[in-house]
């Protein structure tokens, strides 16, 4: 059957788009009705059987269903309202997207070119200003039907009483509900499961079960597996439910996967776990399937007895029968794992996931930091954060981050430093900053490493002015700088060509005790190679091995690197002699631009 709708859909499309297949989504039509020339539409007839089998097999956004409507209307002559309304029924089922109002202003597009409504249409309009929460609307649209000759009927009825239930006007529902009896008509099954459905959404289960009697007892329509789903789904009691199904199976209703999954679920949250496993046996024994909600359900029973070897078993008869666990089943485990204070599986179901290609969702996150907490495990949570924020998952990070907050856990200074980091490397720097002020905000100090990232991430962005400025503010707050903080500027300071700022914090390191490393005068050498100043290199070398820091790989690859540069072949191989003499190895690009050069 799938393979046959694929083959319809397939043929409508390249018959529409002139022998073009397009793909499922139909997202290349150009919207506009040149797109169709009148060569292509000679025959209206099997352009409308397509737009027919279009509307049959569904549509999955309104792009496409709106673009049909485009091409109808320019058809001459104009297609018959039996064609437009079939279209409107289609558009009408995507209920997710709401297309209510989109359907009256498509119906008042044909009102304009001269088609008259009929009892169906006017039926769906005022099925969508019921949805619309108009019924007034929807009243006076019946008037005008009765003034056009049509009379009412059941389905109208029923449009409107649905229309109430849908609006919470359930007392208006039964009064509308009772007239009709008195005026003659006979409700339908699905008049019933209307007021059936109104009934449980507002939690009034015992009118809904006395309706039920009623109709078993006295009416020309007996309870279908909707109507007792529906009731069944609103029931907070597990026997009566169960007894619900005796009923359905006495009167030859079969229950299907949605109704057994149901019970299964309502025995489980009422901690009844052995009935569930009960009715998942019954359900299988009559050849209906259980489905992820079934087992998810039954899951989540276990779980919540503290049963996980029996959860365990049933994600392995899951698998065993083609139902992968999905995020709910993950969430559920870990949920479990963390209630029996097994934080270890827990962590491992974590891992799973990722392994499987799930997505943990803030749930997940909620509840693995609940249990670390509660297990005494915080510092495994920052290891968490440190591990999303070195594998570039900065979002997962902050969850984490947000959650222990949530939970009034303070973070320390570790975890803000690691998460400011993060969003400093992400390039993230606005987020970096406003955390930054929110540590201080919450009374956490921030310490040297703080520092050090948020100016490496100012440094970064090119906001030289705002680094240094950074850390004055670091020694006003009592923080004081290390040989790390001060590499990071003059680097950066070096990189854009500002050699003499970076020699003032050079002498400033030196003047507040601290002592160069040989880091330092690499950034230092390079600073010079990029200003192009070689004739000092050799100044810069003596004052190193005189401080005890005699130069190394990286010292010499970046004097040969600024020699190449700088068209002085000769002394770039001089210093490359030297550094291999003292057992030095030239980098490969070093090697290439001496070969170059040498050609």
């Amino acid at each position: 059957m799938a393979g046959l709708k694929k083959m319809i859909a397939k043929a409508s499309a390249s018959f529409i788009n002139g022998g073009i297949t397009l793909s499922p989504s139909f997202s290349s039509f150009p919207f506009h009705s040149q797109s169709f020339s009148n060569t292509r539409l000679r025959d209206s007839h099997l352009f409308l059987n397509s737009v027919r089998d279009h509307c049959k097999l569904g549509f999955s956004d309104l792009k496409f269903p709106l673009l049909l409507f485009n091409q109808m209307i320019n058809l001459r002559p104009l297609p018959s309202l039996i064609h437009f309304t079939q279209l409107f029924t289609a558009i009408s089922k995507l209920k997710r997207l709401e297309p209510h109002s989109t359907i009256i202003s498509l119906f008042r597009k044909i009102e304009l070119l001269g088609i008259s409504h009929d009892k169906h249409s006017i039926g769906i309009i005022a099925n969508c200003y019921c949805h619309l929460g108009r019924l007034d609307f929807a009243f006076s649209l019946l008037a005008k039907g009765l003034k056009l000759g049509y009379p009412l009927d059941c389905v109208i009825f029923n449009t409107l009483i649905n229309g109430y239930v849908h609006c919470d006007k359930l007392p208006q529902a039964a009064h509308l509900f009772d007239k009709i009896l008195k005026l003659g008509f006979q409700p339908s099954i699905v008049t019933y499961s209307t007021i059936v459905k109104g009934l449980c959404r507002i939690g009034d289960n015992a009118s809904a079960l006395t309706l039920l009697k009623k109709m078993q007892s006295g009416s020309h329509f007996k309870p279908d597996i909707v109507l007792y789903s529906t009731i069944i789904d609103s029931l907070s009691v597990g026997m009566t439910a169960q007894r619900m199904l005796t009923e359905m199976l006495e009167s030859n209703i079969a229950p299907d996967v949605k109704t057994y999954s149901m019970l299964v679920d309502m025995f489980c949250k009422d901690g009844c776990v052995d009935q569930a496993q009960s009715i998942l046996h019954h359900m299988t024994k009559r050849g209906v399937a259980p489905n992820i909600l079934t087992y998810s359900a039954l899951l989540d029973g276990y779980c919540l007895r503290g049963q996980m070897e029996d959860a365990e078993n049933l994600l392995d008869l899951m698998a065993g029968n083609g139902w992968e666990p999905n995020l709910v089943s993950f969430n559920t485990m870990i949920n479990g794992y963390c209630k029996d204070k097994n934080i270890d599986k827990a962590l491992n179901i974590f891992h799973e996931m990722f392994r499987k290609g799930i997505t943990p969702d803030v749930v997940t996150y909620t509840t693995l930091i609940d249990g670390l907490c509660k297990a005494n495990r915080l510092p495994h949570a920052r290891t968490m954060i440190n591990g999303y924020c070195k594998a570039n998952n900065i979002d997962k990070a902050l969850t984490i981050f947000h959650e222990m907050f949530r939970k009034r856990i303070t973070p320390e200074v570790v975890c803000y430093t690691t998460l400011i980091d993060g969003l400093c490397k992400a390039n993230r720097l606005p987020s970096a900053r406003k955390l930054f002020k929110e540590m201080q905000a919450h009374g956490i100090a921030p310490d040297v490493v703080t520092y050090a990232s948020l100016l490496d991430g100012l440094c970064k962005s090119a906001l030289l002015d705002e680094a240094v400025k950074l850390l004055e503010e670091m020694e006003d707050n009592g923080v004081k700088p290390d040989v790390v903080i001060y590499n990071i500027l003059i680097d950066n300071l070096c990189e854009a060509g500002q050699l003499e700022d970076a020699a003032k914090f050079f002498s400033d390191l030196v003047t507040k005790g601290l002592q160069p490393n040989i880091k330092t005068y690499n950034i230092m050498v390079k600073g010079f190679c990029k200003k192009g100043l070689m004739s000092d290199i050799a100044q810069v070398l003596k004052i190193m091995e005189e401080d005890g820091f005699p130069p190394d790989d990286v010292t010499y690859n970046t004097i040969i690197r600024g020699y190449i540069l700088n068209n002085d072949l000769s002394n770039a191989l001089y210093y490359r002699d030297i550094m291999v003499g003292q057992g030095f190895e030239a980098d490969a690009d070093i090697r290439n631009l001496s070969a170059e050069k040498k050609h």
